[in-house]
Order: structure tokens, then C-alpha cells, then sequence
């Protein structure tokens, strides 16, 4: 017996330290989840059980993850709810194919650019009504159970519903936000009644309930959505955008629809690994990598200044492409697969100064015309990643009457120049940050993950994909070491990069290396943060491993 337990305590000694003995750097990390039947990885506990609970009665990957993100709207209104987007990828397991979701909603028929700067608005607010962009994330929740759901819609609520009205222990993490939260938001209407019912956003472990919410869900569960776009809550949402000066009409609502779209890909050592094509980011994760394959990452070592210097070079190269050309398809001609064409990327890495960090980089020349994130896995193999947020955490400040959510500001990001691929039109929707992603090999289904966090999510997902193959580290301590975020490259805003930008690495990248670092030219900007929330799941050998954020609450679980 003491030698069994001398051995466990190896093998889990072996884990935590792997890394210390491969690269040389040492970092906490946990174990994967492993089951055969299902697997949840959620960025809330709370979430994860109510996903597995489903799964347990029935449901599929995709009941779970519309429940689970149910929930999440509830227990993490800083990083997501009904007033925002959601993007997603599923792989569907009777067809063997790939299938994307983009729910992500336009700006309102009644704007323009010519209306914004005749009352001197020149760059659009982050807060208020002017932002606010119709919420795709109910309309996605309908789309998804309609094309793959097997439960019953309104059984999908019943635990959200639960601990809205009866109430759940908020976490010391969520706490910390929401009371952030009330530094910009407490003068707006409507803040105060639904998050500070005592006179306080709630405090770690207080039992905080939302009625308004419960209501809401219940009205969409009854209606399969339609009471929110056609409906009392979306003559509310017109109202309360409209009154504090916003261009809504019913007809925005009630005209919207979700868009099934066929994911993109690039094939990294061996890989295949699958974004969503443009209004969103995600092809920046595909472009990042192509560049990077002509190098050899493995030989440099994690945490070496040679890789660091390299991927943030790479990510500046890519992301004066994203500024230049990442836009509504339906409005801007986008160029996707000459963007993640292999020979572009080449190019391209011919630009790349592997002894100078870079002040500026142009972007290619082509002739063409806070958030959450949760993945599920069913006993059935179907898989879904999904990602929905609301944008700068709560987003925009205005919570309509009667309701217990907050709408989304993505408007912010549209761009004022009418020449912009990404520039302000009614009915178009604006560059999305917030990203699923997947992976195949040999055509088979192999992961489904996401990493959260504005800019930083085609940086994570590039280094997640490169930390696994490369570095051949396991599924959780992919998403534990240490990241590499680089801000300040040009923005689909207007805004260019000219000064190189700031470099911000978690600890345990060594002083030897920033040192190195710092004489190639970059600089540091140590109080930048925002590292992302990392889940995924990996299918292997007939069995799921779950791996979770370690920075947040993340949560992995199976059975």
C-alpha cells in the first residue's frame, strides 16, 4: 500500500512539474479531466453542472451548452448575457461535418456616419446607446436547438430560471468585476435595481437572485425567442436605446437572423485547425500560424526571447491585415483564403526582423475588391465550441425596463472613416473580437476550443495550437503556460500602430530572456493583463479529456 502511494504521488509530482523539466520554466498546472460519456468545460461551475446534468437526461452537446450558457448569463453578467452575440462551431456527428454559426447582430437601419458627426461625433462612445448593436445570442440559442437540439427549449432554462429566482453565491471573482462594474455603470437606469438591490453590487459567497432575468428566460423559453425580438422585451429594448439617444426601431429586432456559415481552416504540422471567417477575428489565429510554420518553433524553446520575439512579430504583421481588411462579408469583399493561403503567409514571414522588434509593419497588399467561452461533448460524439460575450465586460450601460440584462456595445468597434472595409452602416454588423475555434485530424473530430479576451484571442488560440504541438504539452497545461500578449498593433477603428507596441508576458518567463527581449526593442507594459479564459475538450482514443481556465473559475467535468 505505501508503495501505491508512493507512486501516485509521483505520477501527480510528474504532472505539475513537467514542464520545469522540459523547458526550463515552472508553472502550476492541474490535471485533465478525463470521461467516455460526456464532457463540460465551462468558464463557472455552476455552468459545467448544469451542461453535465443534461447530458445525464438526455440532451445533447448542444442542449447543454444553450443551458450551460443560460446559466453563464446569470452567474458572469461581466463577461456575457442575452444583450450580446455568440458565435459557435459544431461538429455534428451523424454527417461527420463542420458546422458554423455566426449570431452576431448589425447596427441599427437607422444610423449613419453622416448622422453621427452632423451632432460632432467623431469616434463611436463606448458607452450609451449609440454602440449598441441588435443581440445575436438569443436568435443563436433558437438556430442551434432548432438545427441540432433534442431536449425540449423551455427544459433548457430550468436551472438558470432556478437560481435566478431563488438565488446562487457569487464567486470572489465575479464579485470583483461587478463591483468594478458599478464605477461606470451605477448612474445609468436600471443598474441599481438589478445588480445593487442592497445598495451594493453582491460581495464573494452572498446569495444574489435576479427576478427580472428569471422572467426573461421564462418568456424566451415559452416563445423559443420570439418574445425577445418580436415581443414585450424588444418593445422594451427600443424604448430604453431609443431614449437615451439611439437609433432602434421594432423592425431591427424582429427582421433578425442568425447566419449558418462554413468555418474556415489551415493546416498546421499535421493539424487542421477551424475558425469562423470575417466579421470576426478568427482567420488572425490561422494567418498567425501559417507565418510561424516556416519556422522552427520547437528548436527555440518555450519562453525563449527568440519565440517570444517571433509570434509577437508575427501577431503585428497579421493584425495590420485585420485592421486593413476583417469586415461584414455581406458589405466588404473580404479576401479569406487568399488571407490563409500558405503562400501569402510566406510572404509575408520575408517581412519578419529576427533581430529588431518592428515600430510599424504595412498590411499585406491583396486585390480583392470580457466574454465567456464553453465547449460540450455528448456520448453520441457531437462537439460544440461556443463563445458569447457582450463586449467591455457588462456592456454599454443600457439595461432596458423590465429586464435583468444589459445590452452589448460592439458598435464601438465599427470604424468612422467611410472608406474602411469595417466602416458604420445601418444593417451592417461590426468586427467581432469573440472566437470558436476547432480542430480535426485526419478529418476526425480532435478538439474543441476557445481562449477569451478581446485582441488577446487569435494570440491564445495560435499559442494553445503551438504549445500542444510544438512544446507537446497535454490539453491543461496548454492553456497553463504562461502567455504572450502583445497590444497596440492598428485597430479596424482607424487607429495605426506607430511605436511597436507594449509586450506583456505572465510570470515565470525568466529576466535573462525579457532582458533579451527589451535590447531586441520591445517594450513592456506589465500591468496589461487581460490573458484570457482558456477551455477545451479533446477527443482521443474514444474518450474526452476536459481541460479549464486556472485563472478564473473555469471548470472541467465528465462522467
Amino acid at each position: 500500500m505505501k508503495q501505491i502511494w508512493i507512486s501516485l504521488l509521483f505520477l501527480i509530482t510528474l504532472n505539475i512539474f513537467a514542464y520545469d523539466r522540459i523547458t526550463g520554466l515552472e508553472f502550476a498546472t492541474r490535471s485533465e479531466v478525463i470521461a467516455v460519456n460526456g464532457m463540460a468545460a465551462t468558464s463557472h461551475p455552476l455552468a459545467t453542472q448544469t451542461a453535465i446534468s443534461i447530458l445525464k437526461n438526455g440532451g445533447n452537446a448542444i442542449d447543454a451548452a444553450i443551458a450551460a450558457n443560460a446559466v453563464l448569463g446569470l452567474v458572469e453578467p461581466t463577461g456575457c448575457g442575452i444583450g450580446g452575440d455568440l458565435f459557435a462551431i459544431v461538429w455534428n456527428a451523424n454527417e461527420k461535418k463542420l458546422y458554423g454559426l455566426n449570431s452576431s447582430g448589425p447596427a441599427p437601419s437607422g444610423i449613419s456616419i453622416d448622422k453621427l458627426k452632423e451632432v460632432g461625433i467623431n469616434k463611436i462612445p463606448p458607452y450609451g446607446a449609440l454602440p449598441v448593436t441588435v443581440p445575436g445570442a438569443v436568435a443563436g440559442w433558437s438556430a442551434l436547438h432548432k438545427k441540432f437540439g433534442t431536449l425540449d427549449f423551455e427544459l433548457l432554462f430550468t436551472d438558470a430560471i432556478n437560481y435566478a429566482e431563488n438565488g446562487f453565491p457569487v464567486t470572489e471573482l465575479i464579485a470583483y468585476y461587478l463591483n468594478r462594474s458599478s464605477e461606470v455603470f451605477a448612474t445609468y437606469p436600471n443598474f441599481k435595481k438589478v445588480w445593487m438591490p442592497n445598495g451594493h453590487t453582491p460581495k464573494k459567497a452572498e446569495l444574489f437572485k435576479n427576478q427580472l432575468l428569471a422572467q426573461n428566460y421564462r418568456d424566451i423559453a415559452r416563445t423559443y425567442g420570439l418574445e425577445f425580438y418580436n415581443g414585450t422585451i424588444a418593445s422594451n429594448i427600443v424604448k430604453s436605446v431609443n431614449d437615451a439617444g439611439g437609433y432602434f426601431s421594432k423592425n431591427d429586432l424582429s427582421s433578425y437572423k442568425p447566419e449558418w456559415i462554413e468555418p474556415v481552416s489551415t493546416n498546421y504540422r499535421g493539424l487542421d485547425v477551424w475558425e469562423l471567417p470575417p466579421n470576426g477575428q478568427g482567420i488572425a489565429a490561422l494567418q498567425i500560424l501559417n507565418i510561424l510554420e516556416n519556422f522552427n518553433i520547437e528548436a527555440m524553446g518555450f519562453g525563449s526571447a527568440e519565440y517570444i520575439h517571433l509570434f509577437t512579430e508575427a501577431k503585428k504583421l497579421v493584425f495590420e491585415d485585420r485592421a486593413k481588411y476583417y469586415a461584414d462579408t455581406s458589405f466588404a469583399n473580404v479576401p479569406v483564403q487568399e488571407l490563409i493561403s500558405k503562400e501569402y503567409a510566406l510572404e509575408r514571414s520575408k517581412l519578419l526582423n529576427l533581430k529588431k522588434a518592428s515600430k510599424t509593419y504595412n498590411p499585406g497588399n491583396i486585390e480583392s475588391g470580457d466574454t465567456i467561452y464553453l465547449t460540450v461533448a455528448d456520448k453520441f460524439g457531437n462537439m460544440i465550441s461556443l463563445i458569447q460575450s457582450n463586449y467591455r465586460g457588462m456592456g454599454s450601460g443600457i439595461i432596458p425596463d423590465n429586464s435583468g440584462f444589459m445590452l452589448q456595445d460592439r458598435g464601438e468597434m465599427f470604424s468612422m472613416d467611410k472608406n474602411h472595409m469595417n466602416a458604420l452602416k445601418g444593417g451592417k454588423r461590426p468586427f467581432h473580437t469573440i472566437i470558436p475555434a476547432f480542430v480535426t485530424k485526419n478529418d476526425e473530430p480532435y478538439i474543441s476550443f476557445g481562449l477569451m479576451g478581446g485582441a488577446m484571442q487569435p494570440q491564445g488560440h495560435a499559442q494553445i495550437i503551438i504549445n500542444l504541438v510544438d512544446f507537446k504539452m497535454n490539453l491543461q497545461e496548454a492553456g497553463d503556460a504562461p502567455r504572450i500578449r502583445h497590444a497596440g498593433s492598428s485597430q479596424p477603428t482607424g487607429e495605426m500602430m506607430n511605436d511597436g507596441g507594449y509586450l506583456s508576458l505572465e510570470k515565470k518567463i525568466s529576466s535573462e530572456e525579457i532582458k533579451k527581449l527589451k535590447e531586441l526593442g520591445h517594450k513592456f507594459q506589465y500591468d496589461l493583463g487581460g490573458f484570457g479564459g482558456y477551455q477545451a475538450i479533446m477527443l482521443k482514443d474514444g474518450v474526452y479529456l476536459g481541460a479549464s481556465e486556472s485563472r478564473k473559475d473555469g471548470h472541467a467535468s465528465g462522467y
